[in-house]
């Protein structure tokens, strides 16, 4: 058989590399072989890559800017000419201090202008972005863009100015709610039901650096991203630009459906490098519904400090695999508590659903009303155990009831005794457990993080005050078979539990 010249096969080449380019075009294309002479034309189709004008045109009118106004501290001139911000308090009429702070502020002229004229309050203005979910003017925006307003301008895809009002916010996901007064039949978007997948596209609509509505593509880069911005963090991470101005923007999937509300970004520089955080649609879906209801946000509270399950935690539990959230604490007059979870329990599943880590436990508790029975099944002594909790109403402020300790004689100071694993410890004179005094710089013990100060509350679950009983605890693990100790710490009063290796020698 005659092969093509080499003239047809670059011909041949260009085609291939085309098909792989436009991929998703309107047209799809191929190379074939087809039968004739060697020289013949290749014919190649013509092939329009794959645009998102449409869908642009479609959503853009329900994406809106927003513009805050807000009154900010008058400047006080002081006695030596230094500027400080002075705010009236807020006091009942005729509260005996009402006419010193006036007479305070109107000595140190901050509120008139050089002629003498009272002078007008300040106003900061800032921007961000929104979109609309129904036909009567709800608005979906960013709980930073919205917090600190007096008024909210919300402007439209074509310029128009309406005024709006906040239903409500939730600072824990940095949601807000608005409301378009007296709006009626205007254009609006839906929250898609599909979680987007890892390589999905995705169009970020908004109004970054103030310019107006702006378009941006790129893909979703990854999922569940913890940034460390509350306790609920589980970001979509997508490359498309994003910028200031344009938080509470929509990221929409390639159906015009929001996918997810663009709320930071990572940046060294204060400018888009295509890292990019979004709220998941599944997350502002549950959010903007409670805030449609009565303004706030109602979450469940079982009341214990967690932390994640590490190997060497796994281990040293009798764990086969790292997975859970380990309970540092229960706290006082807790759900928790009441039911009888322990410091030192993992809890492995809520109503049979398996928990991931903590951050996973934080969510699915958050997501459950206040006063839901649930079932939650940890890991106890080397077993699984089961209990049923009653979830109470997590609020801003958790009052906590903090005992005074008892003052007691002071005792004779022991001396510190060394262990097998590199540390050595001294009972605690301003409680229980035994503080770290020294740890032998080439122990593990040195390598896992331990550091001298640090105060040993518990070792294999089991109270401690001082090296032997340390050392007795570590016995007991190397004779039940296991070669890692669970080691609860209180370091500058934050509980956590570390997995210690040992030497079995």
């Amino acid at each position: 058989m005659q092969l093509p010249s080499k003239a047809a096969q670059r011909r041949l080449t260009m085609a291939a590399a085309a098909a792989v380019l436009f991929t998703g075009a309107a047209v799809t294309t191929g190379v074939f072989f087809a039968s004739g002479p060697a020289n013949a034309q290749i014919s190649v189709p013509s092939v329009t890559p794959f645009s998102f004008a449409d869908l642009v045109e479609a959503v853009s009118p329900a994406v809106v800017s927003i513009r805050v106004r807000s009154e900010v501290a008058s400047q006080v001139t002081g006695p030596g000419g230094g500027q400080f911000e002075f705010e009236f308090p807020d006091l009942p009429q005729g509260h005996p201090l009402e006419r010193f702070f006036r007479e305070f502020q109107d000595q140190f002229g901050n509120q008139q202008n050089e002629e003498g004229r009272p002078q007008r309050p300040r106003f900061a203005q800032a921007v961000g972005s929104g979109f609309i979910i129904s036909a009567d003017g709800f608005v979906v925006t960013n709980n930073h863009v919205i917090s600190e307003a007096d008024e909210v301008i919300v402007i439209m895809d074509d310029g128009e100015e309406r005024t709006a009002t906040v239903v409500g916010a939730d600072e824990r996901t940095d949601l807000a709610l608005l409301k378009i007064e007296s709006a009626t039949a205007l254009p609006y978007v839906e929250f898609s039901d599909e979680e987007a997948r890892v390589g999905d596209w995705v169009v970020a609509v908004g109004n970054p650096f103030g310019l107006g509505g702006t378009v941006t593509a790129g893909i979703v880069s990854a999922r569940g991203r913890d940034i460390d911005a509350n306790a609920y963090d589980d970001f979509i991470q997508i490359d498309a630009a994003v910028n200031r101005g344009n938080s509470g923007g929509p990221a929409f999937n390639v159906s015009g459906q929001v996918v997810g509300v663009n709320t930071a970004i990572f940046s060294p520089n204060g400018g888009s490098i295509g890292i990019a955080f979004a709220i998941p649609a599944v997350t502002v879906k549950a959010v903007i519904e409670d805030l449609m209801d009565d303004g706030s946000v109602t979450r469940g509270f079982l009341g214990v400090s967690i932390q994640d399950v590490t190997d060497d935690i796994a281990a040293s539990v009798g764990l086969a695999e790292a997975r859970g959230s380990l309970v540092t604490e229960p706290r006082p007059d807790s759900p928790a508590q009441k039911a009888g979870i322990l410091s030192g329990d993992v809890i492995l599943k809520i109503n049979g659903e398996p928990i991931d880590d903590s951050r996973d436990l934080s969510r699915t508790i958050a997501a459950m009303d206040p006063g839901s029975v649930v079932e939650i099944t940890l890991w106890r002594d080397n077993a699984e155990a089961n209990i049923s909790v009653t979830l109470a109403e997590l609020s801003d402020e958790v009052a906590l009831s903090q005992e005074s300790a008892a003052e007691k004689p002071e005792p004779a100071k022991p001396e510190p005794q060394a262990t097998s694993t590199g540390l050595t410890l001294v009972p605690n004179e301003d409680g229980d457990g035994a503080v770290i005094a020294e740890i032998d710089p080439d122990s593990i013990a040195a390598e896992k993080g331990f550091q001298t100060g640090d105060v040993i509350l518990e070792a294999n679950n089991t109270q401690i005050s001082s090296a032997a009983e340390f050392e007795a605890a570590v016995e007991a693990v190397l004779d039940g078979g296991r070669t890692t100790i669970l080691v609860k710490v209180n370091r500058g009063g934050e509980v956590r539990f570390v997995g210690l290796p040992l030497s079995a020698s």
